[in-house]
């Protein structure tokens, strides 16, 4: 049987930590920022680990 390969549209969005969860960026920083007040934006930084929910998905899609 083949290997899997690698989802590289979920590869670039989602990064795997050293203890191997599944971090990924929070949405809506993209556009209309002036309609949003600088705490929800403050908010929006950082990396975010993906719902339990997704992430036997993704592990799918990035081949782990």
């Amino acid at each position: 049987m083949p290997k899997m390969k690698t989802h590289k549209g979920t590869a670039k969005r989602v990064k795997v930590s050293g203890s191997g969860r599944l971090l990924r960026r929070q949405a809506g920083r993209g556009h209309y920022r002036l309609a949003k007040s600088k705490d929800r934006f403050r908010r929006l930084r950082g990396y975010t680990e993906v719902s339990s929910t997704d992430a036997k998905t993704v592990r799918r899609l990035l081949g782990l």
